[in-house]
């Protein structure tokens, strides 16, 4: 694995403080979504030839009518391993997880891929 090599721990930290580092009108959506940390995507979640490093699971907020009882939550899920290939330091790695985090939950709010780009976080 080129990048960076980062314990599951020291990196579920960094999840943690960029979860605390989002701004205070995010947090009744977070309420609602559980954030995981896998080690890498499920086979067939990413397109061939592409990096996933993260992946928002449910229903965005432009199109939520109500939770439906007893269904599973929103999940975003930040990948560490295709996280890590990609910073050359772990210095980028705690910007990186921001990065990617605020990128799922706008796809949570209903932002698009490229209206996500343009704003920069991709």
């Amino acid at each position: 694995m080129a990048g960076v090599d980062m314990s599951s721990e020291d990196f579920e930290a960094l999840v943690r403080d960029a979860l605390d580092a989002l701004p205070d009108w995010t947090a009744p959506l977070l309420d609602e979504i559980a954030v995981l940390v896998r080690d890498t995507p499920l086979p067939g979640t990413a397109p061939p030839g592409t990096s996933l490093l993260g992946l928002f699971r449910g229903i965005p907020l432009t199109a939520y009518g109500g939770r439906v009882p007893g269904s599973m939550p929103d999940t975003i899920t930040l990948y560490r391993f295709p996280i890590l290939a990609v910073c050359a330091s772990r210095d980028e790695v705690p910007s990186r997880v921001l990065k990617v985090l605020g990128h799922e939950v706008g796809h949570a709010m209903g932002i698009g891929e490229a209206e996500l780009r343009a704003l920069g976080w991709y």
